[in-house]
């Protein structure tokens, strides 16, 4: 009987790869760790929207640049864009010039604000649903937010330790990872 093969994970990849490599910075020191900010919080989830139908690397290579073209992926100056901001967007050939992508910024925005109006801040409202499973979590965001299927929010969720499955047991970065974490998120 033939020994069956572990699939390569995120973690497995990451290892073979040259430190520079902007997937290893981001798995090493982004990936699964608490954000405490919600300009960041809400930067990832711009990103993980970005990158539907798109590969992570095209996305990590563009991250700065989204970051400037959002205004620091600050929530309040992005909830008051107006046309000339989105049309601005669509011309900035070092982010994903897509309307619905780039609408749905905009929109996720001025419903955090709404939302940190409710509980303080974007990140109290995750803490406030957790732990769902990633079933619950993709209802709750697709009733909330635009243009969050079940891949992005799965994906924003793991890259932000609300889900497990960012960094396996065996992984040099594993300990790190784990300590990062609040008490209540460290069963995932």
């Amino acid at each position: 009987m033939e020994e069956q093969k572990k699939p390569m994970t995120y973690c497995d990849v990451v290892l073979t790869m040259e430190e520079n490599n902007v997937h290893k910075i981001y798995h090493n020191s982004a990936y699964g760790f608490p954000i405490e900010s919600d300009n960041e919080l809400f930067g990832r989830l711009i990103l993980e929207i970005n990158q539907a139908g798109l590969s992570w690397t095209t996305i990590l290579n563009k991250q700065e640049n989204f970051r400037n073209a959002y205004h620091k992926f600050d929530i309040q100056t992005i909830a008051n864009y107006g046309e000339m901001d989105f049309q601005r967007l669509m011309a900035d050939a070092g982010i994903i010039r897509n309307r619905l992508k780039i609408n749905a910024a905009i929109e996720n925005a001025k419903k955090i604000v709404e939302l940190q109006e409710e509980f303080g801040s974007f990140k109290n409202w995750l803490y406030h649903h957790h732990p769902l499973t990633k079933a619950e979590w993709v209802k709750i965001f697709r009733k909330t937010f635009r243009f969050t299927g079940g891949e992005i929010v799965n994906e924003f969720l793991m890259s932000t330790g609300f889900l497990p499955g960012a960094h396996s047991e065996d992984c040099p970065v594993y300990p790190d990872f784990v300590a990062s974490k609040p008490a209540f998120l460290q069963k995932n």
